[in-house]
Order: structure tokens, then sequence, then C-alpha cells
């Protein structure tokens, strides 16, 4: 693999060969995605972190929630843009604009969530996403009242505070390691 080809600027050799089980997940991500995602061929070094990486993930972002998968990756790419981290707002800004049909939302949340056409929801669960992004220990109960005025249930409540502090974990490490988003990524639904 060159410099090029690596999915991190550290030299973290992929497993080879990969488990079966690992295999077959890279395989399925093949043929849905059209290609494995480099967070996911980085983590491939140590198949336990990759286990325990794609286990949360999987249940933060694909789990029943109140909240919608759309919704999910809007916290994903807000929280992203906060910290600067390239490759989450190249990969969840795809997302976006896959999952809205709108490429502009995803653009608007990648500069700034503030000039995106929100609804209240919408608004009041970007802006908890920035302020625990920002400053977390700062987050009182009138916050997550605001959360609940609009509709959210404390379940939901939990879930926005998971999506949030696992995107604030994933982007520092993504920008510490030089994660590389695929290619592929930037082309999609525009």
């Amino acid at each position: 693999m060159t410099q090029d080809d690596s999915p991190t600027a550290l030299d973290l050799p992929q497993v080879d060969p990969l488990p079966p089980q690992t295999q077959a997940y890279f395989d399925k991500c093949v043929e849905k995605l059209g290609m494995v995602p480099n967070v996911l061929r980085a983590y491939a070094f140590d198949i336990d972190k990759l286990n325990a990486f794609t286990a949360l993930y999987n249940d933060l972002m694909l789990a029943p929630s109140g909240l919608t998968k759309l919704e999910r990756e809007m916290i994903a790419v807000t929280v992203s843009s906060i910290n600067k981290c390239y490759y989450c707002l190249t990969a969840h800004g795809a997302a976006v604009r896959a999952l809205s049909g709108d490429p502009k939302l995803g653009e608007m949340l990648v500069m700034n969530w503030r000039v995106a056409p929100l609804d209240a929801r919408q608004r009041a669960m970007l802006d908890f996403a920035e302020r625990m992004t920002i400053a977390s220990a700062g987050i009182e109960e009138h916050h997550r009242d605001a959360l609940r005025q609009v509709g959210f249930s404390d379940r939901d409540i939990w879930d926005i505070a998971s999506v949030v502090g696992f995107y604030n974990m994933s982007n520092r490490i993504a920008s510490a390691t030089d994660m590389r988003p695929n290619d592929d990524y930037h082309s999609q639904a525009r």
C-alpha cells in the first residue's frame, strides 16, 4: 500500500488476511456503498478496535431511535464542522446530501449550520450539539428543557448526546491521524 492508498498518515497495515466476519463486513460495504470507507480500513490494523468502533457506530447511527438517520448525520456534520474534521465533513456531508436529497443542505451544515433552513426541532438539536462540542460542562437543565420543548424525549436527548460525543471522539482521532476520506464521497449526491 502506498502512502496515497493509506487511510491515514500512520504506518498501521491492515490485518491480512482479514478474519472472515470482517471480510464479509467489508464486502457488504462494497456492495452497498461501492467502497470500504477509509475509517474502517484505518481501524483494520486491530480487529478488536475495528469491531468496537463499528459496533458503537452501528448502534448510534443505525439502531432504532427517536432521531432520524438524517438528524444523526446532521449532528455528525455540525460537530465535524466545529472541529474542522476533514474526513467526517466529507463523508457525513455526502450522507446528508444523499439522505436529504438537498445538496445545499449538506454544504450549509459543513460551512455554518445556522444558515440552513431548519425546523425548530433540528435547530434546537444542532444548538445543543454545538454547545456540547464547545463547552459540555456548561450544559444545564434549561438546555435539556429546550430540547424537550420541541418534542425530544429524554431518550432522544441521550441519543443526541451520544452521537455528539461519538463524533467529537472520532473527529479527534481522524484529525490526529490525518485520516483521508475516500475520493468517492466528494461527488456523491451533488
